[in-house]
């Protein structure tokens, strides 16, 4: 049997490093691209095919997905979808460059970096396109607008796409994590300090509680799980006949779930402002 191959982006740690070791040890051949260099280098001394792919760097796509073809003789048999960051703060001190800049990471890299992937799994007869994005893709919270924004879109275009490739042998498939074990925390700090200014906010008192989540680690979330966890499931969205469009990964996921589909917009909201 052919062994299978599979991209995967933002593999330098947490979920994107545990999908690249998981799938390897189950037999794929693993592209385990990163945005830096450097990373692509310690994976590479992993023996990992490691493309730099940066979201925000058009040429890297077109030039790390021709490394890739070029090594399977043009085809790929799936695509996942990882990389990305978040910007916590209050919507109303967003700058409007701080939104373009997340989206260009989390949506719009994505976004080109898939489009470049369909030709190759239409002239093959199949793929798998699955990308990560996250309970707030289902539900919304304070202090995190920009990344929600971001989840929200890409679920739009991922359930658009699906219904678009319905007549071809490509699959488009969410994978939906809550609190997973990440670096995520601790690489939002920048985007932060970059982007927000909390001090000159109307809401500036208001922040003392989300400055100690982003600058403290207390240690695990209440329903944290490992990356592992994630990989389990993307397993069985590569494997499976019939995968489903959706696989949730964390009690809270479940539980956002099903309060979107059967609470009243103003209940959910009294749910998670308490929350």
């Amino acid at each position: 049997m052919t062994q299978k191959t599979i991209l995967i982006t933002g593999c330098s740690s947490g979920i994107g490093y545990d999908a690249a070791h998981g799938l390897r040890a189950a037999g794929w051949r693993v592209f385990a691209s990163c945005r830096k260099a450097e990373d692509c280098a310690r994976l590479q001394a992993e023996g990992f095919d490691s493309p730099r792919i940066d979201y925000t760097d058009a040429q890297s796509i077109t030039d790390g997905l021709a490394e890739v073809l070029a090594a399977t003789d043009g085809t790929l048999d799936a695509l996942y979808n990882n990389g990305a960051h978040a910007l916590p703060g209050a919507v109303e001190d967003l700058p409007v460059d701080a939104l373009r800049a997340i989206f260009e990471t989390n949506v719009f890299g994505w976004h080109a970096l898939t489009r470049a992937v369909i030709p190759v799994m239409r002239a093959q007869g199949h793929g798998r396109i699955i990308n990560c994005s996250s309970v707030l893709g289902l539900v919304a919270i304070r202090w995190r607008g920009a990344y929600v924004a971001t989840k929200f879109a890409l679920e739009g275009l991922s359930d658009v796409l699906r219904l678009e490739m319905a007549d071809t042998g490509i699959k488009v498939i969410l994978i939906e994590p809550g609190p997973i074990t990440s670096d995520i925390r601790r690489n939002a700090i920048a985007h932060f300090e970059r982007w927000i200014d909390w001090k000159g906010s109307a809401r500036a008192g208001q922040y003392a509680s989300l400055l100690s989540r982003l600058y403290t680690d207390s240690g695990p979330d209440r329903f944290e799980l490992p990356p592992s966890a994630v990989t389990k499931k993307l397993l069985h969205a590569l494997t499976a006949p019939r995968p489903k469009p959706r696989y949730y990964v964390t009690r809270p996921t479940y539980l956002a779930g099903v309060m979107r589909r059967l609470l009243p917009t103003r209940l959910l909201d009294a749910v998670l402002l308490r929350g």
